[in-house]
């Protein structure tokens, strides 16, 4: 496990780590045959880095019948944070539209843990297993210290890829300015307004119009 906390914080890409995650969970916690991230997004349900079919056909199920399992682990306001079940074919009681449809996906038996920080919750780690009682309390220790590091690992990709996006970002505006500032001769003061107000006119991001004027050479 430690191990893998620090090849996590090695990965080079949000997706990068979120693949490495799910495929430590079938690596490490007993009884998993497969993995996934489920996140929620303006009511949209996203599988990320799903090490099979499995896993989005399960999250698609849920977001079709508005419940589940991994659904109701990923909204945080239900303040749950592991969930554990034994047997798809007798878990009838808190879901009982998708329970019997996932068994016939295949699903034996699942566990899930939010992940989240201190600061942001960030979705949830859902393991699966073809076999009913596939998952012990050890699977689930395992599990639980697997979504702790994943979700550190998670929140500092995310963070990194968004400092890394704002440099761009910043570096690309500056080259736009440069190009506004030469060609119409105008103060840099002036020429962040051009771009401002294009952008506003327009509804256009920011970068958007500082790409175009970038590729073009200024605005037509």
């Amino acid at each position: 496990m430690a191990s893998l906390a620090r090849d996590l914080l090695a990965q080079d890409s949000v997706d990068a780590t979120l693949e490495r995650i799910t495929a430590a969970a079938t690596e490490l916690v007993e009884g998993c045959d497969a993995a996934g991230v489920l996140v929620l997004r303006n009511h949209t349900v996203e599988s990320l880095a799903p090490t099979e079919q499995l896993v989005i056909d399960s999250d698609q199920l849920q977001h079709r019948l508005g419940e589940g399992p991994c659904f109701d682990a990923a909204r945080s306001s239900l303040g749950e944070r592991v969930f554990r079940i034994a047997d798809l074919t007798t878990e009838h009681q808190h879901w009982p539209a998708y329970a019997p449809q996932a068994h016939d996906l295949g699903v034996g038996s699942m566990m899930g843990f939010l992940l989240y920080t201190e600061d942001e919750d960030l979705g949830a780690l859902n393991l699966y297993s073809r076999k009913p009682g596939a998952f012990t309390p050890d699977s689930e220790l395992a599990g639980w210290l697997l979504a702790s590091h994943a979700a550190v690992a998670f929140s500092s990709a995310r963070t990194h890829a968004q400092m890394e996006k704002a440099v761009a970002t910043r570096h690309l505006i500056g080259e736009a300015m440069g190009i506004l500032m030469g060609s119409h001769h105008v103060t840099e003061e002036d020429a962040f307004d051009v771009l401002r107000r294009y952008s506003q006119e327009n509804n256009i991001k920011l970068r958007e119009v500082a790409r175009l004027i970038c590729e073009r050479g200024g605005l037509t």
